[in-house]
């Protein structure tokens, strides 16, 4: 039998107060039920995604599959067939090489020595849902103008607000908003929305030059789409090419009156090596920066947060982690979440003590938002600390003496510094979903293993003491 319409939606509601909401964005929310004659089948987007859902959250998901249908069901999580991944998902990464220069020019003639590069695209958004609107967007002075330029483009309000740049640091909601704004354009009438990453859009575009097939990719960027979503503008610094092709995407989407929405991790004219030319189509629609939340609405996304999990938190503690934590959302959410998970394994209510504890185990970071770090000065502290070389954490070698000084140095880098996380990859000589991968690892862990808690507030510590001499490194 199957499910009611809307099921997976309960199923995803329930999760909220289980998992952190990085964990369900990353690994839960990609995934697509799919029934056939009373099974069902959790379609993943690649094999990373498959494997960590079996190896981490297959118990909840199947608690909270009984919770929403009544009964207990079975499932299976599989990938999606070839060329069935969607347009969200991560592609397969470049190589290194390519990452660090950008992306091959246009090939001028064939050859033996040319390289076929498989195709690797997903079908259009209207096939992905995105569950979060602009109702779960909490406002404040620091997000107001990015929400309601992103509400009215959606509405068809205010087409002179294309190219619409949404500017914000990490976890403070650019993402929330780039979705909410494609799930609140298709209740309005734009069927064919398009909502890709710049990585995303980088590799169809190189895989469809050595193809020779930019027909295909030209026709589904800017005639197959009704709105072009893409985030993370600063992926194509120094990506000369690419660059080219987003310019005359854009410009001909304008020309078409078809909306255009760029997130990015800081204003367009500061991303290092980004043409002129870009910067200034950018800058000809609205560019609306998300600042860091202050206090006032710091207090309402924690209650929302304890009235979402059904956790009663008393008002002095909720007070506590809304003035200490002065770092983005999701700096916010961690340490709450930390909190949330120690009262829960420890079966204490929740109490100043554990609130102090929760606060001192995310290893200051969130504590200190300006911070003269650099991801020189942060692989100094920590190869000092473990006693391994740069060259060690930069190297392929997967042994534990490596690997979690490795992920402990990404981790730190991503807290404590301005770069991105592709920028923080090119440091380790890795992908930066590695990057995201490391971040993710090290805040689970935290939970339940004391020595890597131990060592994450040593760290912090150690790094607070440096900070002094962080700048010229």
């Amino acid at each position: 039998m199957e499910p009611p319409n809307g099921f997976w939606d309960g199923v995803l509601r329930r999760l909220e107060g289980q998992l952190p909401r990085h964990a369900l964005e990353a690994w839960i929310e990609p995934l697509e039920p799919r029934w056939s004659k009373g099974e069902l089948s959790l379609r993943a987007p690649g094999t990373l995604c498959r494997d960590r859902v079996e190896a981490q959250y297959r118990g909840a998901l199947a608690r909270a599959l009984e919770a929403e249908l009544g009964r207990a069901q079975a499932f299976e999580i599989s990938t999606a067939e070839a060329g069935e991944a969607r347009a969200g998902a991560h592609p397969e990464p470049q190589t290194q090489s390519q990452a660090a220069e950008g992306e091959v020019a246009p090939p001028r003639k064939s050859g033996p020595d040319m390289r076929v590069v498989p195709e690797r695209r997903g079908p259009p958004l209207r096939q992905q849902s995105f569950r979060r609107g602009f109702d779960s967007f909490l406002v404040s002075e620091s997000n107001a103008l990015a929400r309601e330029a992103s509400l009215a483009l959606a509405q068809g309000r205010q087409s002179g607000l294309s190219p619409l740049c949404l500017v914000a640091g990490t976890g403070l909601g650019k993402t929330h908003l780039a979705r909410a704004l494609v799930a609140e354009a298709r209740t309005n009438g734009r069927a064919r929305p398009l909502y890709a990453s710049a990585e995303r859009f980088t590799t169809d575009f190189t895989s469809s030059l050595h193809r020779k097939e930019t027909a295909g990719f030209k026709r589904r960027f800017r005639e197959e789409c009704d709105l072009l979503v893409l985030e993370d503008l600063q992926f194509l610094a120094g990506k000369r090419w690419t660059q080219l092709e987003l310019f005359h995407t854009i410009e001909h989407l304008q020309s078409l009156g078809t909306p255009v929405v760029i997130t990015a991790d800081r204003l367009p004219r500061e991303i290092d090596k980004l043409d002129e030319r870009l910067v200034s189509q950018i800058a000809s629609g609205l560019v609306a920066e998300i600042e860091p939340p202050d206090a006032e609405l710091r207090r309402r996304i924690l209650r929302a947060r304890a009235s979402g999990a059904g956790i009663r938190v008393p008002d002095k503690c909720l007070e506590r982690l809304a003035t200490a934590v002065e770092g983005s959302v999701r700096d916010l959410e961690g340490v709450f979440t930390q909190l949330v998970a120690t009262a829960s394994l420890l079966k204490r209510p929740i109490d100043s003590e554990l609130t102090e504890g929760a606060l001192r185990k995310v290893g200051g970071a969130a504590l200190d938002p300006v911070s003269r770090h650099t991801v020189q000065s942060v692989l100094q502290v920590v190869t000092s600390f473990f006693g391994v070389r740069a060259a060690d954490l930069r190297s392929r070698s997967r042994k534990r003496s490596v690997l979690e000084p490795r992920q402990l140095a990404m981790y730190f880098c991503h807290r404590l510094t301005d770069a991105s996380l592709a920028e923080i990859g090119r440091a380790f000589d890795r992908e930066h979903s590695s990057v995201r991968y490391a971040v993710d690892t090290v805040e689970r862990s935290m939970l339940t293993r004391a020595t890597l808690r131990y060592r994450v507030e040593e760290l912090a510590s150690r790094l607070r003491e440096n900070e002094g001499g962080a700048g010229s490194a």
